[in-house]
């Protein structure tokens, strides 16, 4: 139960930083890795290459390119599931709530309909089927929050991943345009 709390907590949290941060385009290229302003925050999952605009290599110059164009489509490729995920989660708790109102309706509508000496019974009825239908909505909602955050959470593992794996192919085109230069 303490892992699935902190999963949830995490991907909350990493949803919240998501939705505060603005995204980022460098107004001359349009490239969303990269930003005129060195001292903008990245985006999580978004490593960038602030500050940093050639080697002097130009073999490292496109593989730095190439690395920063591969993270910005997985990061474009997690933040499709996250959303998709998303909305998944909203659309499966309107239906339970709807589902849950017209369970409720119905229920009342009963007690409206029923003979003044059976009103007592059936105001009971209805209350109890009123707990049941909002109990069995928020179980329904519970679980669709509890799937996307699963889905949210990977997604942003493999944005973290993305941004690690640019960041080592960065590192590795600047040495070796680095060790070419000494030569």
């Amino acid at each position: 139960m303490n892992k699935l709390l902190a999963t949830l907590i995490a991907g909350l949290f990493a949803t919240s930083v998501y939705a505060q941060t603005p995204a980022q385009q460098n107004s001359s290229t349009g490239s969303p890795m990269t930003s005129g302003n060195p001292n903008t925050s990245m985006a999580m999952g978004q490593s960038g290459s602030n500050g940093m605009t050639s080697t002097g290599d130009a073999s490292a110059d496109k593989k730095i390119a190439k690395a920063d164009e591969k993270e910005a489509k997985e990061v474009s490729k997690q933040n499709e599931k996250i959303n998709k995920a998303s909305d998944k989660a909203s659309e499966k708790k309107a239906k339970a709530q709807a589902k849950a109102e017209k369970k409720i309706n119905k229920a009342n509508e009963k007690v409206a309909k029923a003979d003044p000496e059976d009103k007592a019974k059936a105001s009971a009825k209805a209350e109890e089927k009123t707990a049941e239908a909002n109990y069995d909505a928020q179980k329904t909602m519970i679980k669709a929050d509890e799937k996307a955050q699963k889905k949210i959470v990977d997604a942003n593992a493999d944005k973290a991943k993305a941004s690690a794996k640019a960041a080592e192919k960065r590192g590795e085109a600047t040495a070796e345009a680095h060790k070419d230069a000494a030569k």
